[in-house]
């Protein structure tokens, strides 16, 4: 496994580098015109985890590469079928443990999440069958990246434990905010939120930096594989503020729901009684003999 891990601090040191490329190029930008504003962050707003401004900085970096596909008129779908496949390509480099490689996979996986939708909307193409495909391709990718995890770690029980507790937060999540949008009802933005795109900055995150601090961290093997701290800190992050997010908003949905089924009872109740006094009011009195 040693000479797994000779070629992934490459990897991982371009991937930590553009970000801090993006934010001094971004930084440049506020300084002149100010910060940039999209509708779509407006609506997702900012959360814990995540900052607004740093939603924005991703969005504004993403434009030219938007405008490019749509110059060489690549459709939504090729991006979002291009995005699952190198999920799971990312995927794959973690089960044997080549972690800066699979992030910068998992990273450009998530960019072309983002560019399909950009794409739609620049050529006006956008529409819920392909919101469907989106949000398919996103459980899959996140499910790739999660199960090589689980396999890489299937020697060290508590990683692996600690992994699935991580893949199981994060598909709760997304299935109470679909459930909560098919019961119509609007959440409010949740206290511990771990929302797709903080799931991934923090895994993604992780998985850049471990290789830097195996070499230094891990010298002394103490574990079957190299484990990455930082890919373990993630973890721990995602599956302890995912679950609490699932439950907070699956609390919120049935209080909400519990909320609107007193108040259809309580309107039948009185529609009833408005109905029992006009028959009263309106049947004929018997005649006296």
């Amino acid at each position: 496994m040693s000479a797994t891990f000779n070629y992934d601090p490459t990897y991982a040191i371009i991937l930590i580098a553009l970000p801090l490329i993006l934010v001094l190029a971004y930084s440049v930008r506020v300084l002149m015109k100010g910060r940039a504003h999209y509708d779509r962050v407006d609506r997702q707003g900012s959360g814990r985890f995540l900052s607004k401004s740093v939603m924005e900085m991703g969005y504004w970096g993403m434009q030219p590469f938007a405008k490019l596909l749509v110059f060489f008129q690549v459709t939504p779908d090729q991006i979002s079928w291009s995005s699952i496949l190198f999920g799971f390509l990312g995927g794959a480099c973690l089960v044997f443990g080549h972690f800066g490689f699979a992030a910068a996979l998992i990273a450009i996986s998530s960019i072309l999440d983002s560019l399909d939708g950009m794409v739609a909307r620049m050529t006006g193409t956008s529409s819920e069958a392909g919101e469907v495909l989106d949000s398919a391709m996103d459980r899959y990718v996140e499910f790739f990246f999660l199960a090589g995890l689980v396999i890489y770690y299937h020697e060290i029980m508590p990683l692996m434990i600690l992994t699935l507790v991580a893949l199981l937060g994060s598909f709760m999540v997304s299935y109470s905010s679909l459930f909560a949008r098919a019961e119509r009802v609007k959440l409010p933005p949740a206290k511990w939120s771990m929302r797709r795109p903080e799931r991934l900055v923090y895994l993604v995150t992780g998985a850049a930096l471990s290789p830097v601090t195996i070499p230094w961290l891990e010298r002394v093997r103490e574990f079957p594989v190299a484990i990455g701290h930082p890919m373990v800190i993630a973890l721990g992050v995602v599956a302890v503020f995912a679950n609490v997010c699932a439950v907070e908003q699956f609390f919120h949905t049935m209080k909400a729901i519990r909320v609107r089924e007193a108040e259809a009872a309580r309107k039948a109740e009185q529609d009833s009684g408005h109905e029992l006094e006009m028959i009263e009011h309106e049947a004929p009195s018997r005649p006296h003999r």
